[in-house]
Order: C-alpha cells, then sequence, then structure tokens
C-alpha cells in the first residue's frame, strides 16, 4: 500500500517575472511591466499541479529560513501537498528571473540557492526514505545536483515508478537512465541528452528518431513534448503522436511542470503511457490561459470542463 501517488522530489524557486515587448539582446535594456513575485521551482510546481488534480503528493525539497521559503511552503500547503519532506536553511531560497514575451514565451535564469544544498545525505535520511518508500511514483528533475537524484534512484521501493525532466538537461549515468518510466523531454533537451545528430540533419531528424535514440539510452519509456505540436510518446511498443489541445497562450511559465505532473499521477493511476500523456496535454493547456506557474494550475474540474 502507497501513503502517496507522487513524490516530487526537485527545486522550490521565488520566481520573479517582468513581462516584456521583447526579450533583450547582448548588451541591451528593454524596459518591463512591474515585478510581480510567484511560487515556483520545478519540483515546487509538478507538486502544486499534481495536489491541485486530486493525487496525494509529498514534496521532497530545500528552501532558505526566509520570506521566499515561507511564501512557497505557504503555497505548498495551501494546495495539500504535504511538506514533511521540506528541509529548511543552509543557503537562501532559490530564485529565477523570469521574462516573459507577448506570445507567451519565456526566458529563465535560475539562482539555485538552496537548491543546491539538497544532498544524497538528505535522501538517506528520515522523512525523506520514509517518503521514498510510501510513494507510488517519484518524479524528479535537475534543478537539484544530479547527485542527489541517483539517490533517489537508488532508495526507490520495489513497485514504484520514476520519472524524470532533465531540465536543465546533462549527461546522465546509466543507473538514471534504465529508471525512467518515462524520460520527459521538450526538443532542446532531447538533443542535449543524445549530444549528436540523430537522422543526420543539423536539427537531429524527426521527433520519432529522438525518442528511438533516447530509448537506445536506456529509459524504459521516453515523451518528447513538442509545444504547439503536442508531444511524442515511446517505449518498447512502438511510438504514438499524442495532439496539441489549441487554446491562446497568455504564459507558458510552468506548464511543462504541470504536464509532468499530470502525467505522472495518471500513470501511477494504471493509465498507458498515451492516454497519460493526452490528459497532461489538457492540464498543460488550461495552464498556458493564465498567468504565473503555480497559480495557473487547475483542478481535475477544470481540466474536464475545459
Amino acid at each position: 500500500m502507497f501513503d502517496y501517488d507522487l513524490l516530487v522530489v526537485g527545486s522550490a524557486n521565488a520566481d520573479l517575472v517582468i513581462c516584456v515587448e521583447r526579450r533583450p539582446g547582448a548588451g541591451e535594456t528593454v524596459l518591463g511591466s512591474d515585478l510581480a513575485l510567484h511560487p515556483g521551482g520545478k519540483g515546487a510546481n509538478q507538486a502544486v499541479a499534481a495536489a491541485r488534480l486530486g493525487a496525494r503528493t509529498a514534496l521532497l525539497a530545500r528552501v532558505g529560513d526566509d520570506a521566499h521559503g515561507r511564501l512557497l511552503l505557504d503555497s505548498q500547503r495551501a494546495a495539500g501537498v504535504d511538506t514533511a519532506g521540506v528541509l529548511v536553511g543552509g543557503a537562501p531560497t532559490g530564485v529565477a528571473l523570469i521574462t516573459v514575451d507577448p506570445s507567451g514565451d519565456n526566458s529563465i535564469v535560475v539562482s539555485p540557492g538552496a537548491n543546491g544544498r539538497l544532498t544524497p545525505d538528505d535522501i538517506r535520511a528520515a522523512p525523506a526514505a520514509a517518503l521514498l518508500t510510501a510513494s507510488r511514483v517519484v518524479s524528479a528533475q535537475l534543478e537539484i545536483p544530479l547527485e542527489t537524484v541517483t539517490e533517489v534512484v537508488r532508495g526507490l521501493r520495489p513497485g514504484a515508478r520514476f520519472v524524470l525532466n532533465p531540465s536543465p538537461p546533462r549527461e546522465l549515468p546509466p543507473d538514471v537512465l534504465a529508471a525512467c518510466d518515462p524520460l520527459i523531454v521538450n526538443e532542446h533537451e532531447a538533443r542535449v541528452l543524445l549530444g549528436a545528430d540523430v537522422g543526420g540533419t543539423a536539427v537531429g531528424g524527426t521527433p520519432e528518431e529522438w525518442a528511438g535514440a533516447l530509448l537506445a539510452l536506456g529509459p524504459r519509456s521516453v515523451v518528447v513534448t513538442l509545444g504547439e505540436d503536442g508531444a511524442l510518446v515511446a517505449d518498447a511498443s512502438g511510438t504514438a503522436r499524442v495532439p496539441a489541445v489549441k487554446v491562446n497562450a497568455v504564459d507558458t511559465t510552468g506548464a511543462g511542470d504541470a504536464f509532468t505532473a499530470a502525467l505522472a499521477w495518471r500513470l501511477g493511476a494504471g493509465e498507458s503511457l498515451a492516454d497519460s500523456a493526452a490528459y497532461a496535454a489538457r492540464v498543460g493547456a488550461v495552464a498556458v490561459t493564465r498567468q504565473g506557474a503555480q497559480a495557473s494550475f487547475p483542478t481535475a474540474d477544470e481540466v474536464a470542463a475545459g
């Protein structure tokens, strides 16, 4: 019996957001909107997204003993996330500096802060070890140290499922790749992980070719998100396209995190990879029609109504 549908191990940041008419080039200054402060970070975002959908969710992360850390803890608790695994102190809370253009596209620079102090020792200690053994699905990203993610994989309970979004992307060790079910990447992350052209073209061939090459690295399944073109899912049985849900995007911040959380939750509930990705696409579509990251995440009822 699992106590949690999803345990998210990852980052928690304060998002500092400015809307701009266009993002600046090198050496250029542009004026933007008033500064907005939102709770964010890929790990914290995924936990809130899953909890809002109805998943029994816990977060394992580290924040600073500061106002930004309190903001993040308050947001998690308000969404119904179990924060027993959120450690406090060691460094200031991580911060993400985000610019959003009129199309809703964003550029992000992250100062890891306390996220970089979430260590393998933290994963081995209580309550983290207890959370790992109590969770049906465990999701992680790479805004925390890679060695910490590796320790998460080592601590997985038999029968648990591991989901990884390698963002920001970097080369992954074989044991982490082998645990991924699925590995969730966008186009940029796929190309970085592959480290070479696929299909003989400068852009790396087709998404189907990327997925095949990624599977050859060892993960049990792969999801490639393709923005307005939807997503592609792949495992040993083959590949399938998942169409996008057409909406007018306002802000894409956090949409990928909402997608990953929804997919991980539905996989844990026993749905197929393709069906889980189709549901996740609907969740992400609702999120991009609203400003902010966590504030944009829908409930299950809102997804059904959309």
